[in-house]
C-alpha cells in the first residue's frame, strides 16, 4: 500500500499545482491506488474541516466557470476539422470544458500543442462549451506595425506612420489581408528578422482610410508615444506566470466579494462586501470589505513586468481599445478577479459607525473567488425592485447591505463637504464598422456612487495605514487653487450674480455654496467649468500634502493596480510595512519615489491628452455629415483668435474664429475672459448661450469650426473678414444695438465689469 502523505505535503502540492485540486490528481501524483484512496479522502476531509480546503458541492458546480481570458492548450481538429482546445487552468470538480477555436482569417495556423492566449465566450445548446478567439500564441509576441499599405505587384509595401521612422516593410501576396492601395492597416511581423533588406510583415487589420474614425485610436496612440508592444521578455514573463495559490495568505473565498463595473468592462482589479456590524457598541454600524487584486504578486521590483508597467504608468482607453500597462495574461487574466475563480487579493475589512465614519480598519493578504461579476445598470435595477436571475439571488445577502453601508458614507460625505462638481461624463458609442453611432451622457447611478465612495475610503485606510507604519508610499496629491485662480473665479461668479466668499481659509465648503447657488440657474455649466478651471491639477508624490478636492488630509490610490503603477507602489508599500513577504518596496524604489511620482504623473497626462485628442476626432468624424446644420451650446472658451463653444448634442467643442465675427473690432480681456466688440458693445463672455452652425469639421485633425448665430436669443450681426480692424479705425458705439443689448441684466452685468 502506498503512504499517504501528510497534511503539509498535500496542502504544498496543491499550492504548487493549483490547476489540478481533485481527488484523482492528488492520488495520482502520490502514487496512491486501490484502497489507499479511502485513507486519502479522510485526510482531505480533515482539512477541509480545518479550514484549509473547500470542496464544493455538486449544486455549485454549473457556476464554475473560465476566465474570459485563459490559457488554452490547442488539441488538435476533428473529424470535420474544427479545432479545438482545453484549459490549462481549471478549477471546477465537473468535467473539463470543451473548447472550440473560432479562427479568422489573419490568425496563424495553430495546430496541436500549442499554448494560446484565447478571449471565451460561454455558449449553450452546442456541442462545446466555450467558443475562443485567439489573442495570440504563448511564446510569440510579433511585432506591431502600423502604416500605409502601398500596393505592388507582388503583394505590396507598409510605410509606417510612426514619427522617426523610415523603413518600410514588405508585404507578400498572401499576406495583403486585401487591403487596398493608400489604406491604414496593421500588420505584424511575417517570419523571422532579416539581416539584409527590408523585413517582412503580414496584415493584420484593414483600417480604411486614414480619415476613417476606425485609425483615430491608432494614430493618437503613435503620436503620443504611448508604447502599445509588449517586449518579449515581458511577455514572456506573463505567460510563465502561475495562479497564486493559498500558501501565506487568508482564506477569503467564502466572502461573497462581488465585482460591480462598467457592462463592457476588460478586467475587474475591485471587489465589495458588507454587512450589518454585530459588536454591541457599535449599533448600526456597518463592516465594509473592499478586496483589491494583488497585482504585486506577479510585478515584482526590478522584473521585466516591472520596468515596462512603470514605464507605461498606466493604461490608456480609447473608445475603441485599451493600451493596457500589464499584458492581457496578467490584466485580463490572473489579476482579474473574475466569477466563480481563485484570485489573489489584498483586502481591506473597514469598521463604520452609523453616521459613516470609519472607526477602524485591517489589511489581509488573502485568496478570494467572487460569486459575481455585476454591472452597473443591472445592480442598480436590483435595488430599484426589478432584478435579474443574476442579482435576484444576491439582492438581500449581498446587494442590500452593500447599500447599506453606502447609505452611511453618504452621511459622513455630507459631513466632509468634497467638492461636487456637476460635469457630465460624455460616452462615444461606435458601430461595428468603428464608425461613431452615437454620443451619450453617461447616467450616474447611486451604483457609481457606491463603488466610487468605497474605493475612496480603501485608498484613505491605505494611506493612513502606511503613515502609521512610517513607510515611504506615492500619495494622490491635489493642492487648493492659487490665489489668481481663485480670484479669476470670484469675478466670474459676481458677474453672474453670485458670491465666493473672501478672507478666510479656503474650503471645499465655500466652493460647494458656489456651486449650489448656481444650480438650476442658466449660470450652472458656467459655475460648474470656471470651478473645474480653477483647480489644480492632481499629481503624485512622497509628500504628505492632502487631497483639496476630496477635503482628505491622507489620500493614497491603492484600489487600481491592474491599470495604475501608483496604486502597484502603494501594494508593495503596504506588504512591507505587514511583513508579508519579498515582494514589497525595495530600498532602490523607496529612494526614487519622488522621480517615479513625477514620471507616473506625466504619463498620465500623456494618456488624458491622448484620449481627448482621439474624442475630439471622433467626434469631428461624426459632426462631419452634419456640416450647415444648427447646434445650441454655449460659450466654454475664450481666447485671443475667438470663442470655444461647447455644443449641447454632443458636447464637442468647436471655434467660432474672430474673423467670423463681423467688420468690428474684438477686445478680448483675459483677466474677464470676453470679447467686447468696440462698435456695438456686443459681450461675449464665458456660459452665454448660443446658436451656431456647424462650418466645418475635420476627422483628420478633430477641428470644428463653427459660425455665431445668436447669442443670449440676439441675433448676430453677419459680416465677413474684419474681425480684427485695427481699434484706430473703429466707429462710436451704436445707440439702438447698446440699448438692445443692455436689456439683458447678465450681460450688462459683464460689460460693466469689463470696462471697470
Amino acid at each position: 500500500m502506498s503512504k499517504i502523505p501528510s497534511k503539509s505535503e498535500i496542502l504544498d502540492w496543491i499550492e504548487q499545482n493549483p490547476t489540478l485540486t481533485a481527488k484523482r490528481d492528488i492520488a495520482k501524483a502520490f502514487g496512491i491506488k486501490g484502497a489507499a484512496r479511502i485513507d486519502l479522502k479522510r485526510v482531505l476531509k480533515e482539512l477541509e474541516a480545518e479550514g484549509h480546503l473547500e470542496k464544493r458541492k455538486r449544486s455549485y458546480q454549473d457556476p464554475d466557470r473560465l476566465p474570459p481570458v485563459s490559457v488554452l492548450l490547442v488539441t488538435g481538429p476533428d473529424s470535420d476539422g474544427d479545432l479545438f482546445a482545453k484549459p490549462m487552468e481549471w478549477h471546477g470538480e465537473g468535467k473539463e470544458p470543451i473548447v472550440l477555436l473560432i479562427p479568422r482569417d489573419s490568425d496563424p495556423a495553430l495546430g496541436e500543442g500549442d499554448r494560446i492566449l484565447a478571449r471565451l465566450t460561454l455558449v449553450k445548446g452546442e456541442d462545446h462549451h466555450y467558443e475562443a478567439r485567439l489573442i495570440r500564441r504563448i511564446g510569440s509576441n510579433p511585432r506591431k506595425v502600423l502604416g500605409i499599405f502601398r500596393k505592388a505587384a507582388e503583394g505590396g509595401r507598409i510605410v509606417p506612420i510612426d514619427k522617426g521612422t523610415d523603413r518600410e516593410w514588405r508585404v507578400g501576396a498572401d499576406h495583403t489581408h486585401g487591403a487596398k492601395d493608400g489604406e491604414l492597416v496593421e500588420a505584424e511581423q511575417a517570419g523571422p528578422k532579416a539581416r539584409m533588406g527590408s523585413p517582412r510583415a503580414r496584415i493584420v487589420e484593414r483600417l480604411g482610410d486614414p480619415s476613417e474614425p476606425r485609425a483615430v485610436s491608432l494614430i493618437a496612440i503613435h503620436q503620443h508615444g504611448i508604447p502599445d508592444d509588449f517586449p518579449d521578455d515581458v511577455i514572456a514573463q506573463a505567460d510563465a506566470a502561475k495562479p497564486q495559490g493559498l500558501k501565506g495568505r487568508e482564506d477569503l473565498r467564502d466572502l461573497p466579494l462581488v465585482t460591480i463595473d462598467p457592462s463592457d468592462a476588460r478586467d475587474h482589479d475591485d471587489a465589495c462586501y458588507a454587512h450589518a456590524d454585530d459588536d454591541p457598541k457599535n449599533e448600526g454600524g456597518h463592516v465594509l470589505w473592499v478586496a483589491i487584486a494583488d497585482v504585486a504578486a506577479y510585478v515584482t521590483p526590478g522584473s521585466a513586468l516591472d520596468r515596462e508597467a512603470r514605464k507605461r504608468g498606466n493604461s490608456t482607453y480609447f473608445p475603441d481599445r485599451v493600451v493596457p500597462m500589464l499584458p492581457d495574461r496578467l490584466s485580463g487574466d490572473l489579476c482579474s478577479l473574475h466569477e466563480g475563480v481563485p484570485r489573489a487579493c489584498i483586502a481591506v475589512r473597514m469598521v463604520l459607525d452609523a453616521k459613516g465614519n470609519k472607526i477602524g480598519h485591517t489589511f489581509h493578504r488573502g485568496l478570494m473567488r467572487s460569486p459575481a461579476s455585476l454591472h452597473y445598470e443591472e445592480v442598480q435595477d436590483a435595488i430599484d425592485g426589478n432584478p435579474n436571475d443574476r442579482t435576484g439571488p444576491l439582492l438581500e445577502p449581498v446587494l442590500k447591505p452593500l447599500y447599506a453601508a453606502y447609505g452611511a458614507l453618504k452621511t459622513a460625505r455630507a459631513e466632509r463637504q468634497p467638492l461636487e462638481l456637476d460635469l457630465p461624463e460624455r460616452r462615444i458609442e461606435l458601430g461595428e464598422d468603428g464608425k461613431v453611432k452615437s454620443v451619450n451622457f453617461r447616467e450616474r447611478l447611486d451604483a457609481h456612487r457606491l463603488i466610487e465612495e468605497f474605493m475612496v475610503l480603501a485608498n484613505v485606510a491605505a494611506a493612513e495605514t502606511l503613515i502609521k507604519k512610517k513607510t515611504p508610499l506615492l500619495f494622490r496629491i491635489h493642492e487648493e487653487p492659487s490665489p489668481e485662480k481663485l480670484e479669476s473665479l470670484r469675478e466670474t461668479a459676481q458677474a453672474a450674480g453670485f458670491t465666493l466668499a473672501k478672507g478666510q481659509v479656503l474650503q471645499t465648503a465655500h466652493l460647494n455654496r458656489l456651486l449650489d447657488q448656481a444650480a438650476g440657474t442658466n449660470d450652472a455649466e458656467l459655475i460648474n467649468l470656471s470651478t473645474l478651471r480653477s483647480m489644480t491639477q492632481a499629481y503624485y508624490g512622497p509628500a504628505h500634502i492632502g487631497h483639496f478636492g476630496l477635503a482628505l488630509r491622507s489620500y493614497a490610490h491603492f484600489t487600481s493596480p491592474i491599470r495604475r503603477y501608483a496604486d502597484l507602489i502603494v501594494h508593495r508599500a503596504l506588504i512591507t510595512a505587514h511583513g508579508w513577504g519579498k515582494d514589497g518596496l525595495t530600498p532602490e524604489e523607496i529612494e526614487g519615489l519622488e522621480q517615479t511620482g513625477a514620471h507616473i504623473s506625466d504619463t498620465e497626462r500623456r494618456s488624458m491628452v491622448a484620449e481627448r485628442d482621439t474624442t475630439d476626432r471622433y467626434l469631428a468624424a461624426f459632426l462631419s455629415e452634419r456640416v450647415g446644420n444648427e447646434f445650441t451650446g454655449r460659450i466654454s472658451g475664450i481666447a485671443r483668435f475667438g470663442a470655444f463653444v461647447k455644443l449641447d448634442e454632443t458636447g464637442a467643442d468647436g471655434l467660432v474664429p474672430m474673423r467670423s465675427l463681423g467688420r468690428e473690432y474684438f477686445h478680448h480681456d483675459a483677466e474677464a475672459q470676453t470679447l467686447m466688440g468696440s462698435d456695438t458693445g456686443m459681450t461675449i463672455g464665458l456660459g452665454q448661450r448660443v446658436t451656431v452652425r456647424l462650418a466645418e469639421a475635420v476627422p483628420v485633425t478633430g477641428g470644428i469650426a463653427l459660425e455665431l448665430l445668436e447669442i443670449e436669443d440676439q441675433k448676430v450681426k453677419q459680416g465677413g473678414g474684419g474681425g480684427r480692424r485695427s481699434p484706430a479705425g473703429r466707429s462710436k458705439p451704436r445707440g439702438k444695438a447698446v440699448k438692445a443689448k443692455r436689456k439683458k441684466d447678465k450681460i450688462k452685468r459683464k460689460v460693466t465689469r469689463t470696462r471697470r
